[in-house]
């Protein structure tokens, strides 16, 4: 899983580099103070359960405010459809 990062996918999901960086920081905070993992762990670890995650749509990254303010939106639970990190 870790050769995801090596892919363009999960940055093409994301946006950048940038956005994904922040978009699994968030993540591995929320799971590692004991959030759910949104797709079943399988002995994976913190980072790849995130991933994977991105991957599959359940969480994202929002923003709120107006355009251009850059006000990051954090969920403190997933919603039905996924996080909004």
């Amino acid at each position: 899983m870790l050769e995801a990062l090596k892919s363009d996918d999960l940055l093409a999901k994301v946006g950048g580099r940038f956005k994904l960086c922040t978009l699994i920081q968030r993540r591995l905070g929320q799971l590692m103070d004991g959030a759910r993992p949104l797709v079943e762990r399988d002995g994976r670890s913190d980072l790849e359960l995130g991933m994977d995650e991105i991957l599959q749509d359940k969480i994202t990254l929002g923003w709120t405010g107006e355009e251009g303010t850059g006000s990051a939106e954090e969920a403190s639970s997933p919603t039905e459809t996924g996080a909004l990190l």
